[in-house]
């Protein structure tokens, strides 16, 4: 497997052991939301199998009722007929990002996060295929982009700013030194990876 990727795959939870129930978040978003049902969201972090493997995400239109205008990974609610989180990520992969199930390899998943809109949301993790072809889909996506796996397993990228939200003001996660502002609940899916490979506490 391609240096980087192999380290990444022994950070995940294996496909037939998924993560628990809640988000690792859970206690925090209690104290802002309460501690009511969240719906059920999944994400796919799909790297790139390149020499210098790549992660793709997705610049949500400006005029979109949720996250307007944010970085994120494709991915959405989930739907009823999804037989789990790696059919909702795939799904949503297909509509977001044209994005062809014969291209990725899912991996593994990362701790469920939890967030302020009522999403317990699962990352995905996957292998994409080094020659994929991927479209951005107008109705949701305004660009695709891809940064280098290297720079994200980076601490020394990562910092943490204030956010002033309806809660106040509250600490979040953004990297520093690439535009789109990768922030929010992205940029914590890819810290809490950050921990589970032992390389922030």
């Amino acid at each position: 497997m391609i240096d980087g990727l192999d380290a990444v795959v022994r950070a995940l939870h294996p496909l037939d052991a998924p993560p628990g129930m809640r988000g690792w978040n859970h206690d925090y978003l209690v104290e802002m939301i309460g501690d009511g049902p969240r719906d059920e969201a999944a994400v796919l972090m799909a790297i790139r199998a390149t020499p210098e493997p790549r992660v793709v995400f997705t610049l949500r239109r400006d005029d979109l009722v949720r996250h307007a205008g944010q970085v994120s990974f494709p991915g959405g609610r989930s739907d009823p007929a999804d037989a789990g989180a790696v059919a909702t990520a795939l799904r949503e992969g297909r509509e977001e990002i044209a994005l062809d199930p014969a291209a990725v390899e899912p991996l593994g998943y990362l701790d469920r996060l939890e967030t302020v809109s009522g999403f317990c949301v699962t990352p995905v993790v996957a292998r994409l295929a080094p020659d994929a072809v991927l479209v951005p889909q107008p109705d949701e996506v305004a660009r695709l982009f891809e940064v280098p796996l290297a720079f994200l397993l980076d601490p020394g990228n990562v910092r943490q700013v204030d956010y002033h939200s309806p809660w106040g003001i509250r600490k979040v996660d953004e990297y520093v030194g690439v535009e789109p502002r990768i922030w929010g609940a992205t940029a914590s899916m890819l810290v809490n990876l950050l921990r589970r490979m032992g390389r922030i506490a």
